[in-house]
């Protein structure tokens, strides 16, 4: 067997079957780049940027919680999804310094200054020089085709390593195991000795020949500059769409010229930039785009003041404690439900949750209870009324935490999130820029309430068991 693994020795090992222009193992950051660029494209159709202005920035929860002003909303959407876009013309453009000067197109090795150009508003000289609207619907079709492509190529690679970590495993074995002693019937036992081995290299075998094939189909062997130009050209119809999409509504974009028709692969027919504003409307808009020398990961413009709920950094945190107090209800009977489906919930969940509070939510819940429990029997009216409450708030509080969870997921590096090609969560659907004093005042509500219902759920749970005893 083998001292060293097939992946450890990849390159000595494919001789021939690998260009050596090809992406190599950078192809997996450049089919995360082309994901997210392909998310994006979808995020900004018409359909999806309807459904954001009139769904999404509206929800009852983000009325509450974060703002009624749609302008700021919008603001906060289109500077998180160019940030998005600052980060896929980062990568495009270090893929591009990459690339042989012979290869690349000039726009391509200084990628960096035409980026610069395209934001300061000279998207439309670009792309007579660049052609970046012609054929965009195109080359997002290619590029998820590349993402797809990698991902299997990423996944056989995962399998093919733990092949090779149960063959290393067999050789130690076998290797301390020392030699079988010969026996009577010898053929077939060494034929059963000999079978898990023989098993483990034909699947070595084929795994690597599999990998081998994904390499060839995949950005794996794709040509550097050939990448890098797919994804700077598409960088730039982002950024286009995101000015028509926005432009209208969000001071700062870069203007496009009026009445020029941009074809991005989206709309039956153009769509075209309200007028461009003016050069004061410019000075003083808000920041949209981040600064080169910004160490900040995203705008300044998007980033949730302290008063926030991201901007303590606990909206995950805030988001499981909805979540779980959501499961809770939902495993609770209803007041007067004389049905015995349910047989009430487990103590520990209970537990669990009031372990998840922040101190200073678990100090007003308690403060909260000790008042109403003073003043208010653990009745069924009680209970009722209690349960209403906390499923009127849970109705706009509930898709903020799901939206929450839902927007770290899909930033996580799993492999299921690395290349999914799906429209994103945005943060302002998320507790991210919600009040946090507004939140606090939600939970607690929910909280208190919930302890009612679970109190007489106690209660009556306890009485049952008394009429059975009897």
């Amino acid at each position: 067997m083998p001292g060293r693994s097939w992946l450890a020795g990849l390159r000595s090992r494919l001789g021939a079957g690998a260009r050596a222009d090809g992406l190599g193992i950078l192809a997996f950051e450049a089919a995360t780049t082309m994901s997210r660029l392909v998310s994006l494209h979808r995020s900004l159709s018409d359909t999806e940027v309807r459904r954001l202005r009139a769904d999404a920035l509206r929800a009852e929860g983000v009325a509450r919680l974060t703002s009624t002003d749609q302008a700021l909303l919008l603001r906060l959407a289109c500077g998180e999804l160019l940030a998005d876009v600052d980060r896929a013309a980062d990568a495009a453009a270090r893929l591009g310094a990459r690339c042989r000067a012979t290869d690349a197109p000039p726009f391509l090795r200084d990628f960096d200054r035409v980026y610069a150009d395209a934001k300061r508003g000279r998207l439309a000289q670009l792309d007579a020089t660049v052609g970046f609207s012609r054929g965009a619907g195109k080359r997002f079709r290619e590029m998820e085709r590349h993402v797809d492509a990698t991902a299997r190529l990423y996944a056989e690679m995962d399998a093919l390593g733990e092949l090779e970590a149960s063959e290393r495993r067999m050789e130690q074995w076998m290797r301390h195991s020392g030699p079988i002693p010969a026996q009577s019937a010898a053929p077939a036992a060494k034929r059963q000795a000999a079978e898990p081995g023989e098993k483990l290299m034909r699947e070595l075998r084929a795994q690597r020949h599999k990998v081998r094939r994904l390499m060839k189909g995949s950005l794996w062997s794709v040509d550097a500059s050939k990448a890098a130009k797919l994804m700077a050209k598409s960088v730039l119809a982002v950024l286009a769409r995101i000015s028509i999409a926005f432009g209208a509504s969000v001071p700062g974009l870069p203007p496009l010229t009026v009445g020029r028709g941009w074809a991005l692969g989206h709309s039956s027919g153009p769509l075209h930039r309200a007028a461009t504003p003016d050069a004061a409307t410019l000075r003083h808009s808000a920041p949209i785009f981040r600064q080169k020398d910004d160490a900040s990961p995203v705008p300044e413009s998007i980033k949730p003041p302290e008063s926030t709920v991201g901007g303590s950094g606990m909206e995950l945190r805030y988001a499981n404690v909805i979540s779980s107090a959501e499961t809770l209800l939902a495993a609770l009977r209803p007041a007067g439900d004389g049905d015995e489906v349910q047989q009430g919930i487990d103590l520990s969940r209970r537990d669990a949750l009031y372990k998840m509070l922040p101190v200073a939510i678990r100090d007003a819940v308690n403060a909260k209870l000790r008042e109403s429990w003073r003043e208010q029997p653990a009745d069924e009216e009680a209970a009722a009324a209690a349960r209403g409450a906390v499923e009127s708030v849970l109705r706009w509080l509930g898709p903020m935490a799901h939206d929450t969870a839902r927007w770290h997921d899909e930033r996580s590096m799993e492999r299921a999130q690395r290349f999914s090609v799906r429209p994103r969560a945005l943060m302002v659907q998320t507790l991210h820029f919600a009040d946090r004093q507004k939140a606090d005042a939600a939970i607690v509500d929910v909280l208190v309430g919930l302890s009612c219902v679970c109190r007489y759920d106690d209660e009556q749970r306890r009485l049952e068991s008394l009429d059975w005893d009897e």
